[in-house]
């Protein structure tokens, strides 16, 4: 697609209308040429020495972007939620690398709709851009699957796909110098694939995007469908990223993911006693517990899936 910058009248609509099905309507499947392997089962381990991967450390606080702990050569790349810096007069200057999050699940599920137009978010993600640095993955305005947010917002699997891939070209029609992650949404293995045709058919190749999010995956990551979705799309030759993979998952699929997030330390220290000189009543905030937490993830996993990922300290 065109890379040529354009300034949109902020007051029109959306250039990429979701696409209509008529009576009696059936997609036409057309797979992406393969680019990594073409066996779609279980790759080799040794198949995964080449990759960097990185595991981006949720938190809650956007200031953990400027402290330095998070950088210099540990180099701890986080991941903070637009819903945390949206509204804020200051922004910290960031020390180490970091992805943003849309909020798309908590727009779903407490609204059921994006009450964020397309015009506020870029406007966000530029002012992040610029002020914060050093952001290196923003992802889309995505619409996730899982049945209990379908319910909550009356859509259907493919209506959600549809505005997902409308919500990326509609962002990279408004600012295409912003570092926009496509996401692939959807429930079963061929939703997933039917996914990457309709941005196919859009134009958009994802083998050649340096990073593309996988939504829907959190909640159910310890099932067996989960992984054969994930060895499916790296088979592709997708580069993903994993939201929201807590340990378990990360034991079954780190190997096959180029990045994952995760804020299961936060959720986890709620139920810990606080770490040895700490004097708040849980390290559910807490940056110590946070990078102790990291470090034993890590070092939980099989050493031939730690290949490429940021030293733990």
């Amino acid at each position: 697609m065109p890379r040529a910058r354009t300034v949109p009248d902020p007051s029109a609509a959306a250039l990429f209308d979701l696409p209509h099905r008529h009576a009696g309507h059936r997609a036409v499947r057309r797979r992406p040429a393969r680019t990594a392997r073409l066996d779609p089962g279980r790759p080799h381990l040794d198949d995964y020495d080449d990759i960097e991967r990185d595991c981006y450390l949720g938190t809650h606080h956007p200031s953990w972007l400027a402290r330095p702990e998070f950088g210099g050569s540990r180099v701890i790349p986080l991941c903070v939620s637009h819903r945390r810096l949206a509204g804020r007069r200051a922004l910290p200057r960031a020390v180490t690398h970091w992805l943003l999050d849309s909020g798309a699940y908590s727009e779903l599920y407490l609204r059921g709709e994006w009450t964020v137009s397309t015009t506020e978010y870029v406007a966000a993600v530029r002012r992040y851009h610029e002020e914060i640095g050093c952001l290196e993955h923003a992802s889309i305005q995505d619409w996730m699957c899982e049945p209990h947010i379908l319910k909550r917002t009356g859509r259907s699997v493919y209506d959600h796909q549809a505005r997902t891939v409308a919500s990326y070209l509609n962002l990279m029609w408004r600012d295409d110098t912003l570092p926009w992650m496509p996401v692939l949404q959807g429930w079963t293995l061929d939703d997933y694939l039917r996914h990457v045709d309709m941005y196919a058919a859009m134009g958009i190749d994802l083998t050649v995007e340096p990073r593309v999010g996988l939504g829907s995956i959190c909640r159910r990551q310890r099932t067996r469908e989960a992984v054969r979705i994930v060895e499916t799309l790296y088979g592709l030759g997708i580069r993903l990223h994993g939201f929201g993979v807590k340990i378990t998952g990360l034991r079954s699929v780190h190997h096959l993911l180029y990045s994952s997030d995760s804020l299961a330390w936060s959720f986890g220290a709620r139920h810990d006693d606080p770490m040895p000189g700490c004097s708040h009543k849980a390290c559910s905030n807490c940056p110590v517990y946070a990078l102790a937490w990291r470090n034993r993830m890590l070092r939980s996993l099989p050493l031939w899936q730690q290949t490429g990922l940021h030293t733990a300290f």
